[in-house]
């Protein structure tokens, strides 16, 4: 039985749609220990799922979860090795916001063990059953994690973050020409683009990227301000997250859809 804060859409094109940072709910118990719920929320991938409600009309499988990443992060290892080593991040059950911002007060640190069983290991199942059901299906498939964060994040990279960026693992986790696909799609847009830059891709595309068992994945990081009126500079309670407008958004949803449809075809061909 689906639990109620995960949504599973079963479609059957080769095409897999997974949006581990959309949700926004945090458990009465959890927000108790929070210095801010408006912090606890800030990193969320704000209106991703919206922007991506085309999918349905793809006949996509989505996997979401309307769970918080504050709570837990479904893209990050669980055995707590860094994506990023070196670089800023954060971690399984996260403690500070993306700035720097302390999320727990004094003596209410997270614990990952319950929280993994109840929210993490419930949502990799769904994907994990999901791709073998459409491997079932088909030669190959596309697994495309979809994300979003503010354009600009001092403390994880210098000056403004390109509108697309594309994780591939450097690579590993796709077809090279599916890779190129995508960056033809968003080259196209006149909106500046980079792959495998700052983000190469979360726990999700590396640890399922499998292209010679047939399952290609991609992330996709966008900007936020591809697709929402983003405020310049610090954000607060007041500026963030602005308001979804879908006629600001319809650029770049356009061309998103192109990116699916592309996914869409690879999937389709024979290998």
């Amino acid at each position: 039985m689906t639990p109620p804060w995960l949504t599973l859409r079963q479609g059957t094109a080769p095409l897999v749609v997974s949006l581990p940072h959309t949700g926004t709910e945090i458990p009465a118990e959890i927000e108790a220990g929070l210095v801010s719920p408006w912090l606890a929320r800030k990193d969320a991938d704000w209106f991703v799922d919206r922007l991506y409600d085309f999918a349905d009309d793809l006949d996509a499988t989505i996997v979401r979860t309307a769970i918080s990443r504050t709570v837990i992060d479904v893209n990050r290892d669980p055995s707590g090795a860094s994506l990023y080593p070196g670089q800023a991040t954060t971690e399984l059950c996260p403690t500070t916001t993306f700035d720097g911002e302390a999320l727990y007060r004094d003596g209410q640190a997270p614990e990952a063990g319950r929280r993994r069983a109840t929210w993490f290991d419930p949502y990799h199942a769904a994907l994990q059953a999901e791709i073998a059901r459409l491997r079932r299906m088909h030669p190959r498939i596309v697994l495309y994690d979809a994300h979003s964060i503010r354009s600009e994040i001092p403390r994880l990279f210098p000056g403004l973050l390109p509108h697309f960026n594309i994780g591939t693992n450097g690579g590993a986790s796709c077809d090279p020409g599916l890779q190129a696909g995508i960056e033809a799609i968003c080259d196209a847009t006149g909106l500046s683009w980079v792959s495998n830059g700052r983000f190469r891709g979360g726990y999700i595309t590396r640890a399922y990227g499998r292209p010679g068992d047939g399952v290609h994945a991609v992330q996709m990081e966008l900007a936020c301000r591809a697709y929402l009126a983003e405020p310049v500079g610090p954000v607060g309670p007041g500026t963030w997250p602005p308001a979804y407008d879908p006629a600001y958004a319809a650029p770049v949803a356009a061309a998103l859809a192109r990116v699916l449809s592309a996914c869409l075809a690879f999937g389709a061909r024979a290998p």
